[in-house]
């Protein structure tokens, strides 16, 4: 048997499994049942590990490790839940809401949102953070899309379902910290974009009201995810 093709065997939450040499401790707890909260990764994208919402316990370790981005060893013992994971995964959704203007009750995605359910999820009901209030601008100069960048939690999913997936490579990220931002071309607006397609696969990846449709009300932007099946085909012929 080739390296390439050896077998991990080890457990999460105490059962038995095994994997690939390319499969992370994400991929093995979804194919196992295990749900592991997660916003920036998504099937057909590069993981990157930005959300650090996927965090989990190494038997023998003190240190949490983003299972997104993260190989099993053999003998491993992976741990998913625990009063330690929750308090550290509310913390990340509290600071998230504290850093930029997630106002639910009028933004075009509430009952619709990732960052909300996933909090509902994970019982945070409040923030014991200080609001950082940002003015980020609001781009509505493309013809059916705008941005809000109040709303945007830094998942990168748009910069990279532009860059593997649709190839325009028209979204980036620049400045560092809570200034971070996602820009267009040479941060220009966006309808001035020579790049940009025009597809709509950053605002239908994007989970939250950050980026939406044009003319959509409050909780009308509802994010189609019919073609995410073909982001994986696409990602899986592009290995090979």
């Amino acid at each position: 048997m080739s390296p390439t093709n050896s077998i991990k065997t080890f457990t999460i939450d105490g059962k038995p499994v095994s994997a690939t040499e390319s499969e992370t401790i994400l991929d093995v707890a979804r194919q196992n049942g295990v749900n592991i909260p997660t916003l920036c990764n998504m099937d057909g994208l590069t993981s990157t590990g930005q959300c650090r919402l996927c965090m989990v316990e190494i038997g023998g370790s003190n240190r949490l490790v983003p299972s997104c981005v993260s190989k099993p060893e053999e003998g491993m013992e992976v741990t998913t839940e625990s009063p330690r994971l929750l308090k550290y995964r509310q913390m990340i959704l509290e600071l998230l809401f504290s850093e930029r203007n997630h106002i639910c009750a009028v933004c075009v995605t509430n009952g619709n949102c990732e960052l909300q359910s996933m909090s509902q999820r994970l019982g945070v009901d409040h923030v014991r953070y200080q609001y950082l209030n940002p003015q980020f601008k609001v781009d509505g100069s493309h013809p059916k899309y705008e941005v809000d960048h109040n709303r945007c939690i830094l998942c990168g999913r748009c910069v990279r379902v532009c860059d593997e997936i649709e190839g325009a490579h028209t979204r980036d990220l620049r400045n560092r910290g809570i200034n971070t931002l996602v820009i267009t071309d040479f941060d220009g607006p966006w309808g001035e974009s020579k790049s940009c397609t025009s597809c709509g696969k950053c605002v239908h990846v994007c989970p939250t009201g950050a980026l939406a449709e044009k003319g959509k009300s409050v909780a009308e932007m509802a994010k189609r995810r019919q073609f995410l099946p073909y982001l994986v085909m696409r990602r899986k012929g592009a290995s090979k």
